[in-house]
């Protein structure tokens, strides 16, 4: 059969590439499929690689691969529209938990390593369709000519409309993803060191709720670069389309705001990009796997919202189902029976097991919203300005007060329900 090769990967960003060095690596063909003019070109992330997963397929990384700082500091900002509540975490010792790194530098170098490999890439070229024959996907339709393979790995992205056309998945509801925007800023290596209080080398992470996504189902995040940081948000689809917000407006609102504006001032804007974020969690899965295909990374939903994980669940997933492949190629078996493997892999990792957790998040979150994103904000930073008041009223007083508005400022059912939702969510996560 013309074109054709024993395991074809749809997506060159970092799920589809750990996907088919794996494979290479274990002396099978693969041809990686990239629409971008180079892997990584049409790539989107906040910033952080996690160096645990990647050890797992480069474990001397950090020798040759182009990283940008090493994240020390992780601080959440807690937003009102004036006031700003800062809990920061140093990490010092055994620090090298993430780096932050560019998309396009970092996944390029995957690229390189790839090749090196073995891998087959071919850039500049969108895989239009499957090729099914028997109710087993055999290979792929781009615009200029089909290729066949025994498997296909589909890294294609949250948007994923190949998952779609196999039926694996169905259509993505808006409260199923948020849209993302962020901005690279040009800013000098000295004047970040100083601004986010870190040394040369040494990253800080930040992340912010609140101000100017209040009572939105959205998340603000900082990541310091070498000489730029990178600044941007995220907000489910269904509340910027419910309330005609534009995700770029709420991004200017961040940046103009009292803590925010000095960390980013006298900078240069150097790029500027939007992208969609899958928000479902676990509940939002789609089947893995069928006759002859696996989907992995933002394509199988597989993100941590809360904890802010992806890129690692992407490398790992497309790890397994490579791992899954080899197997099944040995067996000359690429059944859905066979092909199963791959689902328990990530069942018996860390990865469903944090996502299981954590099912019921994304739903309690969307209904007690405006709650969590926006009372309990202001509720903090009230509270701490009434803490670090010196104001010659009586302190017990003060506490006394502040305890009554929780009461007075809000319905108490509806606080009550707050309590019971977070108490559950404790609970499953706990149980």
């Amino acid at each position: 059969m013309e074109n054709k090769t024993q395991v074809i990967v749809v997506g060159g960003g970092i799920a589809g590439i750990s996907a088919a060095i794996t494979v290479a690596r274990a002396g099978k063909d693969v041809v990686l499929i990239e629409r971008g003019n180079f892997c990584g070109s049409k790539n989107v992330f906040g910033g952080a690689i996690y160096t645990r997963a990647v050890k797992e397929l480069f474990p001397d990384f950090e020798k040759s691969a182009p990283l940008e700082r090493n994240n020390v500091k992780h601080q959440y900002m807690l937003l009102t529209q004036t006031d700003a509540t800062t809990i920061s975490h140093l990490k010092k010792e055994n620090k090298s938990n993430s780096y932050t790194v560019i998309r396009g530098k970092f996944d390029r170098w995957l690229a390189e390593q790839a090749k090196q490999e073995g891998v087959t890439i071919v850039t500049e070229t969108v895989v239009e369709d499957l090729i099914i024959e028997d109710k087993k996907i055999i290979g792929i339709k781009t615009e200029l000519e089909d290729y066949y393979a025994d498997i296909v790995i589909l890294a294609d992205g949250v948007n994923s409309l190949l998952a779609k056309k196999t039926g694996l998945r169905k259509d993505l509801k808006p409260q199923d993803v948020a849209l993302g925007v962020k901005e690279v800023i040009k800013i000098s290596e000295e004047k970040i060191n100083e601004r986010f209080n870190i040394n040369t080398d040494e990253g800080c992470i930040t992340e912010i709720v609140g101000y100017p996504m209040n009572e939105m189902l959205g998340l603000g995040y900082i990541y310091t670069n070498k000489n730029s940081v990178t600044i941007g948000l995220g907000v489910a689809l269904d509340e910027l389309s419910e309330k005609q917000l534009k995700p770029y407006d709420l991004l200017d609102k961040l940046k103009s705001h009292p803590s925010i504006a000095p960390l980013i001032k006298d900078g240069e804007l150097i790029e500027y990009s939007a992208h969609l974020i899958p928000e479902g969690g676990y509940n939002k899965i789609p089947k893995l796997y069928d006759n002859g295909v696996m989907v992995v990374g933002d394509a199988a939903m597989l993100v941590n919202n809360l904890h802010w994980e992806g890129t690692n669940l992407a490398m790992l997933s497309g790890k397994y189902a490579a791992e899954t492949a080899i197997e099944a190629l040995n067996k000359n078996d690429y059944s859905s029976d066979c092909l199963k493997e791959y689902k328990q892999k990530l069942e018996n990792s860390f990865i469903m097991k944090d996502l299981r957790c954590y099912k019921n998040l994304m739903p309690s979150m969307h209904k007690r919203r405006k709650s969590f994103t926006g009372y309990y904000i202001e509720k903090i930073n009230s509270f701490f300005e009434m803490f670090t008041s010196v104001d010659g009223i009586v302190k017990r007083d003060k506490f006394r007060n502040f305890i009554k508005t929780f009461f007075t400022d809000r319905n108490i059912l509806e606080f009550g329900k707050d309590c019971i939702t977070g108490i559950k969510l404790l609970w499953e996560i706990l149980k």
